[in-house]
């Protein structure tokens, strides 16, 4: 797996059109990159002497579109990052770890506040736990207690042989549910029937 990103996550290769995902609407997504990650669902967050850094992320699903605004803030230094993201899916019906195509592109603060005025969404708060070699998501507001553990890759083969930790309950990789464009939009009564489907309790 390569080196980890502003938000503690692993990053693949850039390519110049349609990776391996077979994501033909992409031609021309000049700098995207394929997406290979595995998700799973975790009974509670880590034990705080595991993290290695943490960061708030606030996300705003654009209405009607594939981009994503994310403000993500470091909590022990108060560094920020802003980026507009493009999430490009795999085709339907497509499984395992390569999930499409990304592409980011990194604002200023003045640019973020701008595109924040301006489009509409809805938002989706959580913290992000470094505890290498995962990103632990743990939500807040009416998503609290849902805690999600994803790892990504620089190949498939890394995804396909990768053994996920210890506290892993389930994995959720090609449930679409648990997608963030899904959860920016679920209610709790729907999360609390999705974790359901995985013998977890909602509290």
């Amino acid at each position: 797996m390569g080196a980890q990103d502003t938000e503690g996550r692993r990053g693949g290769e850039s390519h110049a059109a349609a990776g391996p995902a077979g994501a033909g609407a992409a031609a021309g997504s000049r700098y995207a990159r394929v997406e290979r990650e595995r998700r799973f669902l975790l009974a509670r967050a880590p034990a705080p002497g595991a993290v290695t850094c943490a960061r708030l992320i606030t996300d705003r699903y654009v209405d009607g579109t594939r981009l994503r605004l994310r403000h993500v803030e470091r909590i022990d230094t108060g560094e920020c990052a802003h980026k507009l993201t493009q999430k490009i899916p795999a085709p339907s019906g497509a499984t395992g770890p390569v999930r499409g195509l990304i592409t980011n592109m990194y604002l200023s603060g003045e640019e973020y506040s701008l595109l924040l005025d301006v489009l509409p969404g809805r938002v989706l708060t959580k913290t992000r736990l470094s505890v290498p070699p995962l990103g632990i998501d743990v939500f807040d507001g009416r998503l609290l207690g849902l805690v999600l553990a994803e790892a990504e890759f620089e190949t498939t083969e890394d995804a396909e042989t990768f053994v996920p930790p210890a506290g892993c309950l389930a994995e959720v990789t090609d449930d679409p549910r648990f997608t963030g464009g899904s959860l920016a939009h679920a209610e709790r009564t729907q999360l609390r029937g999705w974790l359901a489907d995985y013998g977890l309790r909602l509290a």
